[in-house]
């Protein structure tokens, strides 16, 4: 078996951030349905990462600070890399790079991925709930 080489890290870069974008529009826009207008919002403020499996683009997610806190959003990996570890390193990723006053912190996890978010300490608050078409939990991570 080849071995694969995946990283993950902050990127600001037009052209790094173009590859991120072109990663969600192709998860939640075309595979998942989201509707376009409420896929891209906030971009400005958010911290935006991307994650590369032997140097081609292959995940994405972002964090930014909301009035609850510190929200961690947009996680979507290409169908092509999923399940080789590229969910669970941008995970890694992105909370290593919360500032350290980062008391709150938080996502919108949809149902198929709440174990993974599991795994790093989130847990279920509150109800289901709905969101561009596709049901969620809020997770919180509790330190």
């Amino acid at each position: 078996m080849i071995q694969k080489k995946i990283d993950a890290f902050k990127v600001s870069e037009k052209n790094d951030l173009d590859k991120v974008f072109a990663i969600r529009k192709e998860v939640f826009v075309v595979e998942q349905n989201c509707p376009p207008e409420l896929e891209w919002e906030f971009e400005e403020e958010s911290t935006h990462f991307l994650a590369t499996v032997n140097n081609e683009p292959a995940g994405a997610a972002r964090w930014r600070k909301t009035s609850k806190g510190f929200k961690l959003e947009r996680f979507a990996v290409l169908k092509e890399h999923r399940k080789i570890g590229v969910g669970p390193l941008l995970v890694k990723t992105v909370l290593s790079d919360l500032p350290p006053d980062a008391d709150f912190i938080y996502l919108h996890a949809q149902l198929l991925a709440m174990s993974l978010y599991e795994k790093f300490g989130f847990i279920k608050e509150g109800e289901q709930f709905e969101e561009a078409g596709i049901q969620h939990y809020t997770m919180v991570l509790r330190k």
